[in-house]
């Protein structure tokens, strides 16, 4: 069977945040539950997100919304230990692009990586529903040339 992988770029992190896995995230096999992968990559776009004074509603002068997610686990994580997920941009086109999420945490002073995820975000204009273009703003942030 083919496993999602996911290729990330060579420059530095567009952003960089530290989430701690809550006892909300733990799952009965006592480990960061797969739904709880979602929400804490959601958390991270947003802080991408806060950090240029955007929301997703007002990105830079498009709105955005989600066109698709995936995740591939590559380990353990418990509860208390603090994840760093490092999020990138790729596949930048006139309207959507992709943020890739790298997740890892520090144990015992060794670096483990607990998933990869990518969500394919589309430009859209909610009040007529239909997708929209991406802003020069907004591609300058993702292609780290910031205006």
């Amino acid at each position: 069977m083919d496993r999602v992988k996911l290729k990330f770029p060579e420059q530095k992190p567009l952003f960089t945040s530290h989430i701690a896995v809550r006892i909300s995230d733990i799952n009965y096999g006592n480990h960061l539950g797969n739904d709880s992968v979602l929400s804490l990559i959601h958390e991270a776009r947003m802080q991408l997100l806060a950090q240029w004074g955007y929301t997703e509603l007002e990105a830079g002068g498009t709105s955005l919304i989600m066109g698709d997610v995936m995740i591939a686990y590559k380990g353990e994580a418990f509860y208390g230990e603090m994840l760093t997920i490092k999020l990138y941009a790729s596949e930048i086109t006139d309207r959507s692009f992709d943020l890739l999420y790298h997740i890892s945490t520090n144990r015992e002073g060794q670096a483990i990586q607990i998933a990869h995820a990518k969500t394919g975000m589309v430009c859209f204009n909610y009040s007529i529903k239909r997708i929209a273009n991406l802003t020069p703003e907004l591609k300058s942030r993702l292609t780290g040339m910031d205006i």
